[in-house]
């Protein structure tokens, strides 16, 4: 769960209690993610010292409107904007292209996509993700873009410069 959480961008420091103690569990919880590891048995004021520490350290600046090459996302105003061209999303357009925005040139994988746009638990068409791609391919092209979304056939979907703005 915590890698998952790390990889969707979410940084909120984490202490992981538990009762595995063993070397290599604790180095498993750092390496996905944990930022402290304690195990069981603990004192209590020694838990309390760890998370008073955890919340000492810097928070990472993150800027608010997520960029990548000529694209910035102003997720406020629910707007894509690229040099001086901007155009309107729709709510779940703007959380896929956040994904995008942020994992860059990776590839993310279609159940990624669909659970950042909608949710876990809410029913959508099984088209939807589709048709939410086709609509923001077109509008990366209306405001002259030179980033594609592209099909990587078998693994999922990615954020690609294009040679030369269609």
């Amino acid at each position: 769960m915590l890698q998952k959480l790390r990889s969707a961008g979410v940084h909120v420091p984490c202490l992981v209690l538990t009762a595995r103690d063993a070397l290599h569990d604790r180095v498993e919880g750092l390496e996905a993610g944990a930022d402290d590891y304690l195990p069981k048995p603990f004192a209590m004021d020694e838990m309390v010292a760890r998370v008073r520490a955890l919340l000492r350290r810097p928070v990472e600046f993150r800027p608010l409107d997520p960029t990548h090459g000529d694209l910035t996302l102003r997720a406020n105003a629910s707007v894509l904007c690229s040099g001086d061209q901007s155009i309107t999303l729709a709510p779940a357009e703007i959380q896929i292209m956040r994904l995008f925005l942020r994992k860059h040139e990776e590839v993310v994988r279609r159940n990624a996509l669909e659970a950042a746009a909608w949710g876990l638990s809410d029913a959508v068409t099984p088209n939807a993700l589709d048709v939410a791609l086709h609509r923001i391919r077109r509008k990366l092209i209306a405001i002259g873009s030179r980033q594609r979304i592209v099909n990587v056939r078998g693994l999922g979907y990615a954020l690609r410069e294009h040679e030369s703005a269609e």
